[in-house]
């Protein structure tokens, strides 16, 4: 299985080969008020996005983590990721917003106090002029967030080195400070759970793939840490516990289950549980409710936390969108000015001529604009349709293309700059300090 390395600089295409071979399932949810982001393919897979999903749909509470790299500046394809944060927390998600200086530090040498400097002053701005609440909202750091901290070094005991080295592909230049940073984000994603900041509730993290060994380590110290194991089998589910007193504990969580409405049958010998549940509905309201019982017993017994996964938009160059290639993105502290200077000379999907572009007609699945009409600057999926079609059949003209994207660019600069610019005086709202 290839490696995905959440500090490279990576490149995908073939989503769906990723998907197969990573375990990701394809997201095929109908949210309300769903966002282009949503409807149009680019949120392309997920992992327990059922939890969420049911959470939104019925109005229950979730969480929604996210974090920001204090290393460089702020540009669209970060914007991805909060436009869906901001989503969620439209629709009942609290939002923890974690200040990665731990990470920056190990990967990037950046000081604990230029990383402060960069998350308030680029990032946070930025975040709440996009739309996000500071009411329902939290920015942290991770050097500073004690519980975060206590989890990495707690839960690191379930993996070995072996394991760690199979998932992240660490050679043997790297400092220690670099592998413990996985281990922090894994604190990150699941401190949300704990009483203080909210209880155990499903958690959502929206992230690129490449940030999928992230995901795939929380989930599986969080499955490694609990004390029950429930899974749907062939006309029953089974609930297997692990721990100390079997006949006890069972007869408790028997007693749980039963008062959901199921038919329950104990086999202490086995330390097993079953009940008359027949699909993951039934899963779902018995693990939930076992997981509300084992916090008494078990501190580090948390929901898994769920992620969906969007494509990473192309850099106006051709390549990845990088914060150290200025060319590549459009950063949103750019001027309106800079912003269509690098629209204008972006790299589209047009035909090598004019003549060819009108015989064999444009390739927008390999353009940059058309990505970004599709990403963030259209709203309306039947004109969006309608330039794909006309680019594919040649009547549309890269020219064309590029001079309305670099006026909606324009336009969505500068009426964000006002807001980022009223958001300044909002940072201190939403920012902790413990």
């Amino acid at each position: 299985m290839p490696l995905i390395n959440p500090w490279a600089s990576q490149q995908f295409k073939d989503y769906k080969k990723l998907r197969d071979e990573f375990g990701i399932e394809e997201f095929n949810f109908t949210l309300p008020d769903a966002p282009p982001i949503f409807r149009r393919g680019i949120i392309f897979g997920h992992r327990d996005f059922q939890l969420i999903y049911d959470r939104i749909i019925n109005s229950k509470p979730f969480a929604v983590l996210t974090g920001l790299m204090p290393s460089g500046r702020m540009h669209f394809g970060h914007k991805m990721t909060i436009d869906q944060v901001v989503y969620y927390q439209n629709q009942g998600g609290d939002v923890h917003i974690a200040v990665a200086d731990i990470e920056a530090y190990a990967s990037r040498g950046i000081s604990l106090e230029k990383a402060e400097k960069i998350a308030l002053e680029e990032y946070i701005p930025s975040y709440i002029a996009l739309g996000i609440s500071p009411d329902k909202a939290e920015v942290y750091f991770q050097s500073k967030r004690r519980e975060v901290k206590d989890l990495a070094w707690k839960l690191a005991k379930k993996i070995n080195m072996n394991e760690f080295l199979k998932i992240y592909g660490f050679d043997k230049e790297a400092n220690m400070t670099h592998l413990f940073a996985p281990l922090i984000q894994v604190g990150d994603i699941l401190h949300v759970q704990l009483d203080r900041f909210g209880g155990r509730r499903p958690t959502v993290v929206p992230v690129g793939v490449d940030q999928d060994p992230h995901m795939r380590l929380t989930r599986d110290l969080v499955e490694r840490w609990r004390m029950f194991s429930v899974v749907l089998q062939e006309g029953k589910i089974g609930v297997f516990y692990r721990g100390e007193s079997p006949e006890k504990v069972l007869n408790e969580v028997a007693s749980i289950v039963g008062d959901l409405g199921f038919d329950v049958h104990l086999n202490i010998p086995y330390k097993a549980l079953y009940a008359s549940g027949t699909n993951w509905e039934h899963l779902r309201r018995i693990n939930e409710a076992i997981i509300e019982y084992e916090r008494k017993i078990n501190e580090h017994g948390f929901f898994p936390p769920s992620a969906t996964y969007h494509r990473l938009i192309t850099g106006l160059n051709g390549g990845k969108m990088s914060s150290s290639i200025p060319d590549s993105a459009i950063f949103l502290t750019d001027s309106p000015e800079e912003a269509v200077r690098k629209v204008k000379r972006a790299i589209t999907g047009g035909g090598a001529t004019l003549e060819e572009h009108r015989k064999y007609g444009g390739n927008p699945d390999r353009c940059s604009i058309y990505e970004f009409f599709a990403y963030h600057l259209i709203e309306d999926d039947s004109y969006l349709k309608e330039i794909y079609e006309s680019c594919k059949s040649g009547e549309r003209i890269c020219g064309k293309c590029k001079k309305e994207a670099a006026n909606l660019v324009e336009e969505w600069m500068k009426d964000f700059h006002e807001r980022r610019e009223n958001a300044k005086d909002m940072v201190k709202e939403i920012v902790r300090y413990d």
